[in-house]
């Protein structure tokens, strides 16, 4: 993977130090090689529910449809740089549409799968999985089957969430996981094509501090990676996107930049 689209979308994020995410996208932007990277310009201002339940879904919308511009101008796969969780949505739509028994690997500390009718925030952040369903009535084109995503490191789920875990609709894999299991496990939803994504809350905060909403007892390093490649090693990667970087300063930055591009470097 060569191509890098740079997203600094905030207007996702439930969290208080969301613009932050703006600092985070340029800062891992300021590290990637610039004759293979591309940015999509993200509106200033907030943006207006227009009667979806989703916050700031009219800039939502217009930064979708220019990831999407963007991604079909590429004739390889991409790494999405965010910003928040919602930049995976477009991205991975546009991978099932030429992939369509596309598999997603969704790392996160948290689910992502609410709906407007659930959310108590209205952040499409916190929606963002749930908005890739096929079975999902949102305000945006569910892509794949809720049987082929393989959501990894979740343990802050809130009670709507759980509840439809419990379900068994999406396979849920804890922390204890280790790489080989995440691999079986998305092979087992029966994919010839993997995308995966990488919202930096996965990680134990002792690993990584620059996330908007940390949460304990996440994954090493080391055993993100390890995933990673285990996963690639079974089906190709048509695509990935990594998202959630809110470094408090540029100094602070720099302490988390090297984890980063790790992981970016698993990805890529």
């Amino acid at each position: 993977m060569t191509r890098f689209v740079v997203v600094p979308q905030w207007q996702g994020s439930p969290a208080a130090r969301a613009m932050l995410l703006v600092d985070g996208a340029e800062a891992i932007a300021g590290d990637l090689p610039r004759a293979a990277t591309t940015r999509i310009e993200v509106p200033a201002e907030a943006g207006e529910a227009l009667d979806t339940g989703i916050r700031r879904f009219s800039a939502l919308s217009r930064i979708a449809d220019a990831l999407t511009a963007a991604l079909d101008d590429l004739d390889e796969p991409a790494l999405v740089v965010g910003g928040d969780c919602g930049v995976a949505v477009p991205a991975i739509a546009h991978a099932a549409s030429t992939h369509p028994g596309l598999a997603v690997v969704w790392f996160d500390a948290h689910g992502d799968l609410h709906t407007p009718a659930t959310s108590l925030s209205g952040a499409f952040g916190g929606m963002a999985l749930r908005a890739t369903f096929t079975e999902t009535a949102l305000p945006s084109s569910g892509a794949v089957a809720a049987d082929r995503v393989v959501l990894v490191g979740a343990r802050d789920l809130d009670e709507a969430e759980r509840a439809f875990v419990d379900t068994g609709a999406v396979r849920v894999l804890g922390t204890d996981t280790d790489a080989d299991a995440v691999a079986a496990a998305v092979v087992a939803t029966g994919a010839d094509a993997a995308y995966i994504h990488v919202d930096l809350d996965v990680l134990d905060p002792a690993v990584l501090t620059g996330v908007g909403l940390p949460t304990p007892f996440g994954l090493r390093l080391d055993e993100l990676t390890a995933a990673i490649r285990a996963v690639r090693d079974r089906l190709p990667l048509v695509g990935a996107s990594i998202a959630g970087f809110a470094p408090s300063s540029p100094a602070a930055a720099v302490d988390d930049l090297g984890t980063i591009l790790r992981i970016v470097g698993a990805l890529a």
